[in-house]
């Protein structure tokens, strides 16, 4: 591993509390309604059904608050919740806007922008990285939306063109995930990687990339021990 200049980290279920926030907001909604139902499980299917629906997209018409919207309907649907209304809807589209972000992440966030070049690099778009960065008092060097560049991860040319937008070779950036997917495109680019576990970031069912590939630079438990592996 040569010396790492610049962190990127993806902003999505790595960084930010999703099955919380957007579980929460179904339940409120439905409380409203009367309604009872797995408020977990709907928000686990949202989430994947809103990936499987832009991750590896190549210049896309839609961004990933158009795809929530979309989705939303469709998996209301599916769980028999056509009773909430457009009002209903836009509260829980909205949600993804205003999430929390875990709470070891802002302070190591902002340890390890002391040593070095972080940015956001996401499929998450560039209203909604703004909103949840501006929310968290997370601060960036840079903020790269796939929105911005056309090509989404995994597609391996995300990687190269956010080298190139930082003026770095691929060999002096760590790509900082929760995800092996997203850490095994990079490396397959040159960069470095480490992986942060977020074993509660599916919620109670759990999801994927729970156990780490063992071929990553670093592995650590939380934020923490990463800016103390990397010397933050």
């Amino acid at each position: 591993m040569r010396q790492i200049k610049a962190l990127t980290f993806d902003t999505g279920g790595t960084t930010l509390r999703w099955h919380d926030g957007i579980s929460t907001v179904l339940r409120r909604v439905g409380l409203r309604h009367s309604i009872s139902a797995d408020w977990s499980q709907i928000a686990t299917s949202y989430r994947r059904q809103s990936l499987e629906a832009l991750l590896g997209a190549l210049e896309p018409e839609f961004n990933i608050d158009d795809v929530h919207r979309r989705i939303l309907d469709n998996v209301l649907t599916a769980y028999g919740l056509d009773a909430f209304s457009s009002e209903d809807r836009q509260e829980i589209w909205r949600a993804w806007h205003e999430l929390e972000a875990w709470p070891d992440f802002p302070p190591a966030l902002a340890r390890l922008r002391e040593r070095f070049i972080v940015a956001s690099f996401t499929i998450l778009s560039t209203s909604m990285a703004i909103d949840v960065s501006r929310k968290n008092k997370m601060l960036w060097d840079c903020l790269i939306s796939c929105e911005m560049t056309g090509v989404y991860k995994p597609q391996p040319e995300s990687y190269r063109i956010t080298a190139r937008l930082l003026g770095l070779p691929p060999s002096e950036i760590m790509m900082v995930s929760a995800h092996n997917f997203d850490l095994l495109a990079a490396r397959e680019q040159g960069y470095n990687s480490a992986f942060v576990h977020r074993p509660d970031e599916w919620g109670p069912l759990g999801g994927p990339s729970e156990v780490p590939d063992p071929a990553h630079d670093v592995i650590t438990g939380d934020f923490t021990e990463l800016a103390d592996a990397l010397g933050a």
